[in-house]
């Protein structure tokens, strides 16, 4: 089995070791080594990366034996090889991992709240909380109490201890391990197994920043930030508001009244401008019945547009159809045709039976209600034979309404 460097010292940037076996994983060249510094992908915590003589080290993988797999770029040399760690990851992910004990152990003493799980990303990091929901008031107060625990500077501790030993200790949570047991002790604060890499005391975490929260799989996510991951963000964040108070000729502490009152107004314009559509297609359906062509049967509209939504034309064949007798079948033009095609409440033609059987003659595709339907992927140069076999279609069933016993 491979000893693990780390666990004995999580500041060790440099190391020799001796090369085991060498294979190939994912095609690439791998080799473990007897002894590593390398911290594998383990508890929600990345893995290092680094170099072991000149060959980049891009992903590290423990095995069930516990030996530490080193996936590399190119090829090392065999027999002994010098290991350098990426210590500006390696010390991100001690901030992130000590700051994620501390806000666990705050999250419980301040709503008995228990962390499910933790996962480590490029920006930032989550913890899973068996709470029922986000309150502001918890993650502030917890917030508070794990920032408290940084600027108190406390010494961070590793214990080894046998598993009989973890209850007496009164760990935040149960490990499944066999044999000797790590446990990272925040002195007066929290203890908790753990194999990752921890810093020496917690002023070196320099801040923890909750980001925000969300409901997650029946409990509570909560995304945040430590050390050197929290000034970016806080830089990205400021600048934001900036950019929006000059945007609103406002200073960024007023930007929620300004905001609340621009989507007031929004409100108002939107139902203003919903109420002049209406009134312009109601204008624009009487001037389309007024140009439609006589027709003893039914008031036929048939036309075709461009640059017009779909829904726009359905609201317009429904102000059309409102006149007595009336059918509408309007196209919109653009790589190919869609069709809507709408009918007074007064004749029993049905929409989209007249739809299925032309597509099923002309081709295309739709459907719909007997008031209302729709199609599309019509060929352009069809349009015309579409539109002739819909109108013979209701034409149809004017005539069979006048000839039923019931007229």
């Amino acid at each position: 089995m491979t000893k693990h460097l780390y666990y004995q010292d999580s500041y060790l940037t440099e190391f020799t070791a001796n090369v085991l076996e060498q294979s190939l994983s994912g095609g690439k060249p791998a080799v473990v080594l007897d002894q590593t510094a390398f911290y594998p992908d383990s508890g929600g915590q990345p893995c290092d990366t680094g170099f072991l003589n000149g060959a980049r080290v891009v992903a590290v993988e423990e095995d069930a034996a516990g030996n530490i797999l080193h996936i590399l770029e190119s090829a090392p040399a065999s027999g002994e090889v010098r290991g350098r760690i990426d210590w500006a990851r390696r010390f991100d992910h001690m901030q992130q991992h000590t700051g994620q004990h501390i806000l666990s152990q705050a999250f419980l003493q301040v709503a008995g709240g228990n962390t499910l799980s933790f996962h480590l990303g490029q920006q930032s990091a989550t913890i899973d909380l068996d709470l029922p929901q986000p309150d502001p008031a918890v993650l502030q107060d917890a917030e508070e109490l794990a920032s408290r625990v940084v600027f108190e500077d406390r010494p961070v501790n590793v214990l080894n201890v046998r598993r009989e030993e973890l209850g007496p200790l009164g760990v935040r949570k149960e490990s499944q391990r066999e044999g000797d047991v790590r446990v990272i002790d925040i002195e007066g604060f929290d203890r908790s197994p753990c194999g990752g890499t921890h810093v020496h005391r917690t002023g070196e975490i320099g801040l923890i920043f909750i980001l925000g929260s969300e409901r997650y799989k029946g409990g509570v996510r909560v995304e945040f930030a430590c050390g050197g991951r929290v000034l970016p963000a806080f830089r990205k964040d400021h600048a934001v508001l900036r950019e929006l108070g000059k945007l609103l000729s406002s200073h960024p502490h007023q930007l929620p009244e300004v905001v609340e009152k621009l989507l007031q107004e929004r409100v108002v314009l939107q139902r203003d401008k919903t109420h002049m559509e209406d009134r312009l297609l109601e204008m624009e359906a009487q001037e389309l019945l007024r140009q439609a062509e006589p027709r003893t049967d039914m008031v036929v509209v048939c036309r075709s547009f461009r640059d017009r939504r779909i829904e726009n034309l359905k609201a317009l064949a429904r102000k059309v159809t409102a006149a007595p007798r009336s059918i509408a079948v309007f196209w919109a033009l653009a790589e190919s045709a869609q069709l809507v095609v709408a009918r007074g409440p007064d004749l029993a033609a049905d929409c989209g039976k007249g739809i299925k059987q032309v597509t099923a003659k002309l081709g295309g595709k739709g459907g719909g209600r007997p008031e209302l339907a729709q199609a599309g992927g019509i060929a352009i140069p069809a349009i015309d034979e579409w539109s002739r076999a819909l109108i013979e279609y209701f034409q149809s069933c004017v005539r069979e309404q006048e000839r039923s016993p019931d007229r």
